[in-house]
């Protein structure tokens, strides 16, 4: 009777033991790497989406940075080391991923179709999230007569003394500096589509350089710096700056002249082990009111036509697609530079070097 009850015993140890280990299993199994563009950004994000997909799912979280280089995650592709899950892209990732095969397509029937988000930001490949606007800011305490209003005001280094710090990036860089040579918002794409456009944008840099600190690479930087005194205007995203003078009193100013308005979208890209678990994600991280969550902490727009009901009032007017703020706003054409991004961003990084 000993006997047998010790080995009763011993096989309810050996059995406990063993689903341990496959709790163990699945949980690690159930863990998803989201790869985003770090600070108030991903912040907004964690507490918008990641906690309360992990709260709904189970599923354990890993978030990762990327400052957007596309031979990076296409490179995982090709190797097959594959190690994010989901990344927020640019529409730009986006239509090369699709058309050159290193992202998934997006399952538009569990997210309500197509139609229920704003015009530009359901590709086939990924899912618009929110828009955001690249545009530039001042530190007010530097300018007591007042700072610059347009985007020609941050070549003018004589009535607006201070060092300048641009994006480390041709993309949005080079549309910037045609709008200061004073092309029109509406003609930026049909003057860079040029050799002669290509050239004029360089040229009009070449002004700027010499009082550019700070070439900046990640979004958290701009509004760092200029808190550090090292700059006294800069190029930034909309809601870095925001976040700056909300969360932290600081008192910069935003100036939406000429703001450049993008997509951040979700994409998975091929080779993840975790695509049911990913679908699951951007399909939470798309409803209305999850998308709305997020304009709580960092003033970007929603994709979804559904959302703006769910956003408080008060932040709409904070937004970049607000009316009010994008008077001379123009689009960062996707397909333009899905089709020049690498000639151009070599071409760029060689202007800088010289």
């Amino acid at each position: 009777m000993l006997k047998k009850m010790s080995f009763q015993l011993s096989n309810a140890l050996c059995g406990a033991a063993l689903l341990a280990v496959t709790a163990g299993a699945s949980h690690a199994a159930d863990s998803l790497t989201i790869a985003s563009w770090g600070g108030a950004y991903q912040e907004s994000q964690a507490k918008a989406f990641f906690e309360p997909f992990k709260k709904e799912s189970g599923a354990n979280i890993v978030t990762d940075e990327w400052s957007g280089e596309t031979a990076k995650l296409k490179g995982m592709v090709e190797t097959g080391t594959t190690s994010w899950d989901v990344v927020d892209v640019e529409p730009g990732h986006a239509l090369q991923g699709c058309e050159e095969g290193w992202l998934e397509p997006i399952d538009y029937d569990s997210l309500g179709g197509k139609d229920k988000f704003l015009p530009g930001s359901a590709l086939e490949c990924a899912i618009g999230n929110v828009a955001f606007a690249y545009i530039f800011a001042y530190d007010a305490s530097k300018f007591p007569n007042g700072g610059p209003k347009t985007v020609a005001d941050i070549w003018d280094v004589k009535k607006f003394p201070g060092a300048r710090s641009l994006r480390k990036s041709p993309k949005s860089t080079l549309e910037l500096a045609l709008l200061a040579d004073g092309v029109a918002p509406a003609d930026v794409y049909k003057v860079l589509g040029t050799a002669e456009g290509v050239d004029r944008a360089f040229k009009k840099l070449d002004e700027i350089k010499p009082n550019v600190k700070v070439w900046w690479g990640a979004g958290a930087q701009p509004p760092q710096l200029l808190a550090d005194g090292e700059v006294a205007i800069t190029t930034a995203y909309n809601g870095r700056i925001y976040d700056a003078i909300k969360s932290s009193g600081k008192d910069f100013k935003i100036v939406w002249d000429g703001a450049a308005l993008d997509w951040d979208m979700w994409a998975i890209p091929k080779g993840t082990k975790k695509l049911d678990l990913a679908k699951k994600f951007v399909a939470f991280a798309s409803k209305p009111e999850n998308l709305a969550e997020q304009t709580k902490y960092i003033p970007y727009g929603p994709s979804s036509l559904e959302a703006s009901k769910f956003v408080d009032p008060a932040v709409l007017p904070n937004l970049p697609t607000a009316p009010e703020n994008s008077k001379t706003a123009f689009s960062i054409n996707a397909q333009f530079w899905a089709d020049h991004d690498e000639e151009l961003t070599e071409r760029f990084n060689n202007w800088l070097a010289k």
